[in-house]
């Protein structure tokens, strides 16, 4: 009896070609070379199938990922082919007989099963590599099919009529094995932004639960590149097949956190999201005294500031900041801002002058001198990055403590000068590492976007501030859960220490120049060319798994890109003080009214409604009406600090400057 409930197994796939070895070109454990007909679908950044046939060779198969391709003919020179014609190309078709071609290919080795005692290539049959034999081919079945997988898609591999999907090991992206991410590529071509924004969607739908909570800062840099992350965008079928095949939602991101500095009036965001329908999604980033003095060295001259002056902003950050302090003048002073600060050097220079005549030029050990350039220095830093930055008043910071669990925080300063761009980084990386130091962030591992690593980790200039903490980042954050994900247009131009220590390596379309600098002389020629007209949404991937480059297609990424954004949802006009103030008020509590503000507000100083307007941000109450009504017009005092402050950040593994205190 014929049991019908099982088709027979369908019949093993044709070879395609076979491995062939002359003396000039041998196979070797590394390297092979094989033969196909004229009609192939193997192309470069295909992945092939060696299977053993030979006596000893049972049971063997070898992958190989095909990185160069030749066509060969039985012509010993070109004059022949010449001569056959009689110099006639248009008579070359008309040859009695056709001339014998083929396609010869030569194809890396990615891995050999079994894999001891390494042999050189088998001479045998070689077949396209299938679903199967891409996870063996690319060492994914370690961390695919493991009791703990740890697979994270990708993209797809789609050479040679095939289409599977290609993994990265978390452990090795996120850590703690290894971990960070580099992306190069031309701009407007690679998609270096695209692809981040795909990967952080499949991270967050595919990172193990056994490794705890992850969430993702991105700063962004440049106009509103990632300003809708939270807004769907235009997908095709296409795109949406392949979200299918690598089992990631196809949907724009479900918590979303932004941040902005307010611009120079202290009411209007500075972001390209001003659009009425999403500003209210927007939280300010603002920052004081408190929160910028332990980073002063990023705002500071390093010409200019020397070790008698660095003595004495350490002086103050450990005896002043946040204490009752005596200046010996009879004034006791609790400094919180930077106007707090300005009264006390007041006094100290008042105090110089009326008790010693003038004759005294010092206070403490610290010359006046010293005293008068750093207090030049220090509040300028409010006037400088004014809107970042303010002279008094509460802060509105990120939500240390409280990150959660597949969030996106994006903080956008494209707007913002350079140098409170290097603030805003500093900063917020250093609470970032000091928050994981002591598991105390609310989630186990942050990934860090950040773009044009050219002009914040350039490969020569300067060793600023900024350099040394991602420099520290690439080569001890992955111990901590801090990754760094970096973008840039030149891979060559960026420091080696940050892009060597980068365990995923991700290359877009690649300019032709950039491809002959010596960092690319071990791809192959067809490796180049191929790199050189990569089309948008495939990219070349390097992983810790795979012996080789290999090509991937990935989908577009769902959410809005910046400049469909800005189309679809028009930055408004600065609006004018009264209504920004109202704004910010009704996003608290709909239940405000605006001329309810506008009255409250009128004829007062706007400095006073400045502070009682971030007050009431920064406390969130339940009648937020009321609670502003209630602060404003007297000034609004700073939060409390400890009776000891700790001088809490972090700082470099090294000093910027070698000159000792």
């Amino acid at each position: 009896m014929i049991d019908k409930a099982s088709p027979p197994p369908p019949p093993p796939p044709p070879p395609i070609g076979r491995v062939v070895a002359t003396e000039l070109k041998p196979a070797t454990p590394h390297q092979f070379h094989f033969w196909t007909g004229t009609e192939t679908s193997v192309g470069i950044g295909a992945i092939v199938k060696v299977r053993g046939s030979g006596k000893g060779e049972e049971g063997r198969v070898v992958y190989g990922v095909v990185t160069d391709g030749f066509a060969y003919s039985d012509l010993a020179t070109p004059l022949h082919d010449v001569v056959s014609a009689e110099g006639d190309p248009a008579r070359a078709a008309d040859a009695p007989t056709a001339r014998q071609e083929i396609r010869y290919w030569t194809a890396a080795v990615l891995r050999q099963t079994p894999e001891e005692p390494l042999q050189p290539v088998p001479l045998g049959q070689v077949f396209v590599a299938a679903d199967a034999d891409v996870a063996q081919a690319l060492r994914m079945d370690a961390f695919l099919y493991s009791a703990t997988p740890t697979a994270i898609p990708i993209g797809l591999y789609t050479s040679a009529g095939r289409e599977a999907p290609v993994y990265l090991d978390a452990d090795f992206l996120i850590g703690p094995e290894a971990a960070h991410l580099n992306i190069s590529g031309v701009s407007g071509l690679a998609t270096k932004t695209s692809a981040v924004e795909f990967l952080l969607a499949s991270i967050f739908a595919h990172f193990p639960p056994h490794k705890g909570r992850v969430a993702a800062v991105c700063f962004n840099v440049k106009g509103p590149d990632l300003c809708f992350l939270d807004q769907p965008g235009d997908l095709s079928d296409e795109d949406r097949h392949r979200y299918d095949r690598l089992a990631v939602p196809a949907q724009p991101f479900e918590r979303v956190k932004l941040y902005a500095p307010l611009k120079a009036d202290g009411v209007n965001l500075n972001t390209l999201r001003t659009h009425p329908d999403l500003v209210g999604d927007v939280e300010p980033l603002t920052w004081g005294l408190q929160e910028v003095v332990d980073y002063a060295e990023v705002l500071l001259n390093r010409d200019d500031i020397d070790a008698k002056a660095d003595a004495f902003i350490d002086f103050l950050r450990d005896r002043v900041l946040g204490r009752t302090f005596d200046d010996g003048f009879g004034s006791t002073h609790r400094v919180q801002t930077f106007a707090d600060l300005d009264r006390l050097f007041r006094s100290i220079f008042d105090g110089l002058e009326i008790m010693s005549g003038g004759r005294s030029d010092t206070w403490r050990t610290h010359h006046i001198a010293t005293m008068r350039k750093v207090r030049n220095r220090l509040l300028n830093i409010s006037t400088r990055c004014k809107g970042l930055v303010t002279d008094d008043g509460p802060a509105s910071d990120l939500p240390w403590s409280e990150f959660a669990d597949r969030t996106v925080y994006v903080i956008d300063i494209a707007n913002v000068d350079p140098l409170g761009q290097d603030l805003v980084f500093a900063r917020v990386v250093s609470k970032l590492r000091e928050q994981l130091e002591r598991r105390e962030l609310g989630v186990d591992a942050v990934v860090v976007f950040v773009d044009e690593l050219n002009k914040y980790a350039p490969g020569d200039g300067p060793e600023t501030y900024v350099k040394k903490m991602l420099l520290d980042i690439s080569e001890r954050g992955r111990y901590l859960g801090l990754v760094l994900f970096g973008a840039e247009q030149f891979r060559s131009q960026v420091h080696r220490r940050v892009v060597g220590n980068a365990g995923t390596q991700v290359f877009g379309r690649m300019d032709m120049d950039e491809l002959a600098t010596p960092g690319y002389q071990v791809l192959s020629p067809a490796t180049k060319s191929k790199l050189a007209t990569l089309p948008i949404g495939e990219l070349m991937v390097r992983h810790p798994h795979f012996t080789q480059p290999i090509f991937v297609r990935f989908p577009k990424p769902p959410v809005l890109r910046g400049r469909d954004g800005v189309e679809r949802f028009p930055p408004a006009a600065d609006v004018p003080f009264d209504d920004a103030v109202v704004r910010q008020l009704v996003r608290l509590d709909r239940r405000i009214r605006p001329n309810q503000v506008k009255d409250l507000i009128a004829d007062r100083e706007q400095d006073d409604v400045r502070r009682a307007l971030a007050a009431t941000r920064r406390t969130r109450p339940e009648d937020a009406l009321a609670y502003f009504r209630k602060v404003l017009g007297s000034r609004v005092v700073a939060e409390a600090p400890p009776a000891v402050r700790e001088h809490r950040a972090v700082q470099p593994l090294n000093p910027i400057s070698d000159e000792p205190y």
